[in-house]
């Protein structure tokens, strides 16, 4: 069996598979945010710490669970600072947070353009959410801090830390050798082995490589500008996500690397569909992922919100950003406040061609903070044809000649409003909804496939629902 944590900036949850990747456990919990010195939300990154210690402690010592493996998944571009004893430097930031306006000038001034780095980095340009321009902000506004700095770890690695030193310290005597496997990158060479390092700190490619302008997409390797900032000496031997290590106390138990939630998301489906597909995973972002297209980013589609994600075997896979789930939470709120209707009323409205010819000119779709229409579902119509266009022209910037099919994941794939559309608007592709049990979660489990399982993948892990146009 394996242990898997997957940690949303809402929801943390713990699940254990079995070989047969049924969830056999699973508990979430929500934990209570702090706030930074300038007074911005953020996560608390010692009641996570806490709360992954004993998350992981009693799923290994409940006896219905035969542990084989751990890993973790986590949202992105966050990272944790930790000096060279393994102290916390800095609170654990929040991406939001606004990006100083004179350090943007200054990085762009000394490093040639925004768009130069923007396209050779894979990453449009969006502030901390850039996670490495948040270390570039830390060197030069906390330069104290910066130089006390032994391991910059993105979320992902840090936990996995967490979860080394957790089975390290709670495990037997024996002491077996660490498993040194390597995987080839893309280019051919080789990503680093685990350290010989008592805390096991690693960086990893699918946290490195997603629109965090560290990762120099043409060369493969770290950005020019990382270089000579001197951040490199700041991270850790370099990974790929399937690369896995025994903690010494506990035997014959592996440990991952930990992966970004958007790539190991990605990971079920690479696994069970060889045809060339598209991926639109929609929650609080649409994120319209073609693993198969490997084109580099133009400049017109990194102003457009385009970006390359990593898989864990370190291929770049172009992807989409819409903010689409976000805008859909905005506005249904304002529909249950119009038409004094619960606000998960939306669910009951069916699709209807008569209502939805009327939204055909997108001249028509228009935001609006009251919705000029008798009946709630004449306007839930509207609001999802008006985010239907958006996500239109977003996919459409990712798929190629040789797409096939498109899935969605996540709250739109039960929407059969949206899914109609899509089925609409893509004749010629076969257009699924996808139903995957903990899509996160299931992927950090199949990447570590080869290290717990000796059965073969299941071939029921994704259920599809075509949608007709």
């Amino acid at each position: 069996m394996i242990a898997i944590l997957d940690i949303g900036k809402t929801n943390k949850k713990c699940f254990v598979f079995d070989e047969d990747y049924r969830i056999v456990f699973e508990k979430t919990t929500q934990l209570p945010e702090t706030t930074d010195e300038g007074g911005d939300t953020c996560e608390d990154v010692n009641l996570l710490r806490q709360w992954v210690e004993r998350a992981v402690l009693d799923i290994l010592e409940d006896e219905r669970w035969q542990i084989r493996a751990v890993n973790v998944t986590t949202y992105g571009a966050s990272f944790v600072y930790l000096d060279a004893a393994g102290h916390l430097l800095t609170p654990l930031y929040n991406y939001l947070k606004p990006f100083p306006e004179n350090l943007k000038k200054q990085f762009s001034d000394t490093y040639g353009g925004e768009a130069k780095i923007a396209r050779e980095t894979a990453s449009p340009v969006l502030g901390n959410l850039n996670s490495g321009l948040q270390l570039y902000a830390l060197k030069h506004l906390k330069p104290l801090v910066f130089n006390q700095i032994k391991y910059a770890l993105h979320l992902p690695q840090y936990i996995s830390y967490l979860m080394h030193s957790v089975l390290h310290e709670s495990g037997g005597d024996s002491k077996p050798p660490r498993d040194h496997a390597r995987t080839p990158n893309q280019s051919g060479g080789d990503f680093k082995s685990p350290p010989d390092y008592a805390d096991h700190a690693v960086s990893e490619i699918t946290s490195i490589g997603c629109h965090t302008m560290l990762w120099d997409f043409q060369n493969n390797d770290y950005h020019e500008w990382v270089k000579m900032e001197g951040m490199t000496e700041k991270f850790p031997p370099l990974v790929s996500a399937n690369v896995v290590s025994y903690p010494e106390q506990r035997p014959g138990i592996h440990c991952g690397a930990g992966l970004h939630d958007s790539s190991a998301a990605l990971i079920p489906y690479l696994a069970c569909f060889d045809e060339p597909f598209v991926l639109i995973s929609t929650g609080t972002w649409c994120i319209s992922l073609n693993p198969f297209n490997q084109e580099p980013l133009t400049a017109e589609e990194l102003e457009k919100d385009c970006l390359c994600y990593m898989t864990y075997e370190g291929k770049p896979v172009k992807a989409a950003r819409y903010f689409g789930g976000n805008e859909h939470e905005k506005c249904i709120i304002g529909l249950a406040r119009q038409f004094n209707k619960p606000l998960d009323y939306y669910k009951t409205v069916a699709y209807n061609e008569g209502l939805i010819a009327g939204f055909r000119n997108e001249s028509a779709i228009r935001s609006s903070d009251v919705y000029p229409f008798e009946d709630y579902e004449t306007a839930y119509h509207f609001v999802v044809a008006k985010i239907f266009k958006d996500q239109y022209h977003s996919t459409k910037l990712v798929l190629t000649k040789t797409t096939q099919r498109i899935f969605v994941d996540g709250g739109f794939s039960k929407n059969e409003i949206y899914m109609t559309l899509l089925a609409k608007a893509f004749p010629k592709l076969e257009v699924c909804a996808a139903e995957v049990a903990q899509a996160t979660a299931l992927g950090a489990a199949i990447a570590m496939h080869a290290r717990w399982n000796e059965k073969p993948l299941p071939q029921n892990l994704i259920s599809l629902k075509k949608s007709k146009g």
